[in-house]
């Protein structure tokens, strides 16, 4: 059974009116299209637009895997690449001491703690302000050579004076 709509005049003309003015609206612009990965070139085709990316010295780059491999436990290749770091160069106080605390992490758990505190005290050497955390002055590897080597300056003061 179909149903019958009766249309009154009124209305039509009311539905007719919001049809026009539907049709007179200004259309949303669209937006702004993405940048493009692609410069413009004065001379020749379009060249691709490559991200920068941090250029790591040698000494940095040897650190950075240094620091990777004594994470994933592969100490030898730790100890390479962190004494390559040291002899390529490393500008930055903070860098150099952290090559020394990771080696002196690696001489103290292989039970070389001569060497261990000589590396502690070349980190402080590279930079004045280097400590070791609560948890890492804590380790019982190398936590006593760690405070033999560096003992804090109160301590120190007070033995200059006995």
């Amino acid at each position: 059974m179909a149903t019958i709509v009766c249309v009154t005049p009124c209305r039509a003309a009311a539905v007719a009116a919001l049809l026009m003015l539907t049709a007179c609206a200004t259309p949303t612009p669209a937006p702004p299209p993405a940048p493009s990965s692609v410069l413009p070139s004065s001379q020749g085709p379009a060249v691709e637009a490559v991200p920068a990316t941090p250029v790591l010295t040698p000494g940095e780059d040897a650190l950075a895997q240094g620091i990777k491999a004594y994470q994933s436990a592969q100490y030898a290749v730790a100890e390479t690449q962190l004494k390559a770091a040291l002899q390529s160069g490393l500008s930055a106080p903070a860098e150099l001491a952290n090559a020394h605390k990771h080696l002196a992490f690696i001489y103290c758990t292989t039970r070389r703690e001569a060497l261990c505190g000589a590396e502690f005290k070349a980190a402080r050497a590279a930079d004045p302000g280097f400590a070791l955390s609560k948890a890492e002055a804590g380790h019982p590897m190398w936590g006593p050579v760690y405070r033999k080597a560096l003992p804090p300056k109160s301590t120190a003061k007070a033995k200059r004076k006995r």
